[in-house]
């Protein structure tokens, strides 16, 4: 039973962190922390929309584990937490696998296909031999 709460636990992590990629605003948020901790005010400075609407953003971030906030005296800044990250790569580098696995059987397939020799089909055959 326990390997299936912690099943349950990522996969519940996972719909966390795909919920909060899925927004634009909320993937040039990661992009801007992957650079380095900042506040709010400098998080929202580049978007046109509100400090409380980039901080119901950050709420989405953080509460998927995807950010954190600092304690930096009155400031807050905010940092990006690349463990939800490393877990949603990992369960996506399985299916890579399993496509580069796939891509690798077709292109094995083709080129036993256009190994054989060509076979020509009767009707084109008996075609060819009544117009000689």
């Amino acid at each position: 039973m326990e390997h299936a709460s912690y099943e349950q636990a990522v996969s519940e992590r996972l719909d966390l962190t795909f919920a909060a990629l899925a927004n634009p605003t909320r993937r040039a948020i990661l992009a801007r922390l992957a650079l380095g901790e900042v506040s709010v005010n400098e998080l929202a400075e580049p978007f046109a929309m509100s400090q409380p609407a980039i901080s119901r953003h950050l709420k989405v971030l953080e509460q998927a584990g995807l950010i954190s906030t600092a304690s930096d005296a009155q400031r807050r800044p905010r940092r990006l937490e690349a463990k939800r990250l490393a877990e949603a790569t990992e369960w996506l580098e399985n299916y890579r696998q399993f496509w580069a696995t796939s891509f690798a059987r077709l292109d094995d397939l083709l080129n036993d296909l256009k190994a054989q020799p060509k076979v020509e089909p009767t009707n084109q055959k008996k075609d060819r031999e009544n117009k000689q």
